[in-house]
């Protein structure tokens, strides 16, 4: 079966974005970029995957999973991850590309993809998407920044039922920027 990702950047208070769904305060330079650029391609966009001259086969990730918001930033392509099956939750959303398909049902979604064979699903974000699908959650990599936001998009917005999740890994930059990986935890 595979697995779900939440790999995500976030504050030091655990917002995802301001509250207009920016992220220009985040650090885009330095040596966590290196470990991105190098240990997860997969999540860069595919123009900036062209531009560094990534051209490698994804291994952690087959299938991106987005909320529209996400999917709709201001200015961004309208394929983003063509390296990627794409898909993007929304009840509103009805025009996209062809490799680009739009859900209304989350869960009902990565049940299916999780049934399938492949590589990993990534749940790209947002907030509201990640607290529904909190349930089918595997591992959350959080790129943790060191900025404090006071108010925007949330890690998990919305009702969500409680989880634990158990640490795997912590990496430490010199940008200040660290690495988590969080495993989800069998409840016995």
């Amino acid at each position: 079966m595979r697995n779900l990702t939440y790999f995500i950047a976030t504050s030091l208070d655990g917002f995802i974005a301001d509250p207009t769904g920016g992220y220009g305060d985040f650090l885009f330079e330095g040596d966590h970029m290196t470990a991105i650029f190098e240990e997860y391609p997969d999540t860069l966009p595919s123009q900036a995957r062209h531009a560094l001259g990534i051209d490698a086969p994804n291994k952690d990730f087959d299938t991106v999973l987005m909320g529209r918001a996400t999917y709709q930033v201001p200015g961004g392509p309208p394929s983003p991850y063509r390296h990627l099956r794409q898909y993007v939750v929304s009840s509103r959303l009805s025009t996209t590309p062809p490799d680009v398909q739009v859900v209304s049902d989350p869960l009902a979604t990565v049940h299916a993809l999780k049934a399938e064979p492949g590589l990993g699903i990534w749940l790209c974000g947002g907030g509201r998407l990640a607290a529904a699908l909190l349930p089918e959650i595997d591992e959350l990599i959080l790129k943790v920044h060191p900025i404090v936001l006071g108010k925007g998009i949330p890690l998990f917005a919305g009702d969500f039922p409680a989880a634990r999740f158990a640490k795997a890994s912590t990496r430490t930059f010199d940008t200040g920027v660290v690495f988590t990986t969080y495993t989800k935890e069998e409840v016995t």
